[in-house]
């Protein structure tokens, strides 16, 4: 079911890009220069890696959210107009060495990792014409999570050593920097008609006192790393450290997020629009239409997604009507949905019951993988509760990608809140998307693709990712779950609930539909419950586009097994299927299929 963006493509992709920083800038790094006795592909290669290096230089957090724990100590100021000049030169340099370069001569991946190369770059620079740095604050991204997340002593923060501790101190003082330019970003917003909707903005004062409404710095979420400090420390840190830390929490982060919080609630959410799509935005048509581009990696128009997307959920809709005739119900789809949420069978007794669930699920599920999967990661997974202080406005499941140097696991975190609206019948599609085989056989996979430049291995496309993890779901009976009809319809439930995502995202933003309308949709075609529908309509108003990718790369994966399957008959091997979508990593959907139908050809041989 629905993931947190930030966790969606793992939390240092988001951190990339909804947190993009500044410290002192470094310095960029020359073009790499044409050795003659370099082939085109290490030339590439040679730039692909300096253009890592220096992005790690430029955003020390997502260095940090990958386990490479050289900057832990730096925090660029991410909205600045010095720090976004700096990203836009660093984009175009980059792009201009490449393209100096060229693409003659090259094959395989080498020639997929050009082409990928430069289309994020032109699309990067393309984007730089929406002004989202007027928007940094939403219920779905803000640095008062962020922050809580890293300084929590729960997260990539690394909270081990001493210097781990100087590290965060370090850090973390940068906070009441970038809060003060964020103030003044929506200042600028507010006066260029570029706000958010009130809706969001009313959910973010609720999660914001959640973080300040504290008496002093032990009763913070900022105490964490003090509570847990190791036993080895000696005595004299542990009393500067608790002294420091005490400062930090009491003199700079608290007063600054308390100010940002009051400034929201008393200057910025009064002059927040009623509106809640982005066409309503000056330029917002265009913004839209780019980030359906950019989320799909296709050229469809958000008119044809819209198209897609009924098409879809009328075809689910027969499926759930073959389920509803196998249980014996007698009633409408919607008293069947009604059924499926109020019946006290489908719900948990308690916390343990649900965490016990999805770990049996996990030796279940990867019994029989096996029997589908030659290609899987080295990296460790395991299941968490999402936190409780993000966990009311939290999707239903979510995952973080494990770091490069595999010290942290691949996370599957399961959202216990309001436990009656968790169902049994969810749980099997939500783990083979979000864990195995979804995004943990995905991301990790391609993490470990050590031959990859890191851009590659560390970056990827919404709709392969989130694709993969929709097609997942579909294996489920192969994988030995949907045993029942119920679990099964909450297969169906899953993948209609993409669709619907289709209808109800290109509705918000490019039919103008209400958010209220967007609730009545979810109710009438769906098995969501209130609080999900609440949060899943305003995660789509706060990112607008990002939930077009999932229907659109299942779609595409479906569409090419179909193909190998038809072309190759008794051929037609799943491991090695499967092995070649997971090989070499995200990709574009335009590239995933050249790929593929070059292996379909390839095995009829």
């Amino acid at each position: 079911m629905p993931r947190l963006r930030p966790i969606c493509l793992s939390l240092c992709l988001a951190l990339a890009a909804g947190l993009s920083a500044c410290s002192p800038a470094p310095e960029p790094a020359a073009a790499p220069v044409a050795a003659a006795s370099q082939s085109a592909a290490q030339q590439l290669n040679t730039l692909y890696a300096d253009f890592w290096e220096e992005g790690l230089q430029l955003n020390p957090v997502q260095a940090t959210f990958q386990g490479d724990h050289r900057f832990d100590d730096q925090l660029p100021d991410f909205g600045a107009a010095d720090y976004r000049a700096q990203v836009h030169a660093y984009q175009q340099r980059w792009l201009d060495a490449a393209r100096a370069i060229g693409e003659e001569g090259l094959q395989g991946q080498d020639l997929l990792s050009y082409r990928i190369f430069v289309s994020e770059r032109e699309l990067a620079l393309e984007g730089e014409r929406f002004p989202g740095w007027m928007l940094p604050v939403s219920q779905m991204d803000s640095l008062a999570s962020y922050a809580v997340l890293l300084g929590s002593g729960q997260s990539a923060q690394p909270f081990k050593t001493v210097a781990d501790y100087d590290n965060w101190l370090a850090r973390a003082a940068r906070i009441p920097v970038l809060i003060d330019t964020e103030i003044a970003n929506m200042r600028q917003g507010m006066a260029a008609g570029v706000v958010q909707p009130k809706v969001l903005m009313s959910k973010v004062i609720g999660q914001m006192d959640a973080v300040v409404k504290v008496d002093g710095a032990a009763n913070s979420l900022f105490w964490g790393p003090i509570s847990t400090m190791p036993a080895d420390f000696s005595e004299a840190d542990r009393e500067r450290l608790s002294a420091a830390y005490t400062q930090l929490i009491d003199t700079q982060l608290l007063p600054a997020l308390r100010k940002q919080r009051d400034f929201i609630a008393n200057e910025y959410l009064p002059a927040c629009r009623d509106s809640v799509s982005l066409g309503a935005l000056p330029d917002g048509a265009a913004w839209y239409a780019y980030n359906a581009r950019q989320s799909t990696t296709t050229a469809q128009t958000p008119a044809q997604l819209h198209a897609t997307g009924l098409a879809e959920v009328a075809r689910i809709h027969g499926e759930i009507r073959q389920v509803m005739a196998q249980v014996g119900f007698k009633g409408t789809l919607q008293e069947f949905f009604a059924f499926m949420q109020s019946d006290k069978q489908f719900e948990f007794a308690d916390e343990a019951a649900l965490l016990a669930h999805y770990r049996a699920l996990e030796a279940r599920v990867g019994a029989k993988v096996p029997e589908l999967f030659s290609l899987t990661p080295k990296a460790a997974f395991e299941i968490r509760p999402i936190e409780a202080f993000r966990a009311e406005s939290a999707a239903g499941g979510e995952y973080m990608s494990p770091s490069e140097d595999g010290k942290r696991p691949g996370i599957f975190y399961v959202n216990t809140f309001d436990l009656p609206t968790r169902k049994t019948w969810d749980a099997e599609d939500l783990y083979l998307h979000e864990a195995i085989p979804g995004h943990h056989f995905q991301l990790a996979l391609q993490q470990e693709l050590t031959g990859l430049p890191a851009f590659r291995r560390f970056g990827g496309q919404t709709a392969f990712i989130e694709g993969w993890g929709l097609y997942a779901e579909s294996l489920g009976r192969e994988l030995g779950v949907y045993t029942d009809p119920y679990s099964y319809f909450g297969r169906l439930q899953g993948e209609l609930w993409r669709a619907v995502r289709l209808v109800v995202d290109t509705g918000l933003h490019d039919q103008g539909w209400s958010r209220e309308q967007v609730l009545a949709y979810m109710k009438a075609n769906s098995s969501v419950s209130e609080p999900d529908a609440v949060a899943e309509a305003e995660r789509y108003i706060a990112w607008p586009g990002q939930a077009l990718a999932y229907k659109t790369g299942e779609l595409k994966i479906q569409q090419l097994r179909r193909k190998a399957e038809q072309e190759l008959g008794e051929k037609f091997d799943i491991r090695a299927f499967h092995a070649e979508v997971l090989k070499d990593g995200s990709l574009p959907l335009d590239l995933l299929d050249t790929k593929l139908q070059a292996w379909i050809a390839s095995q009829q041989g």
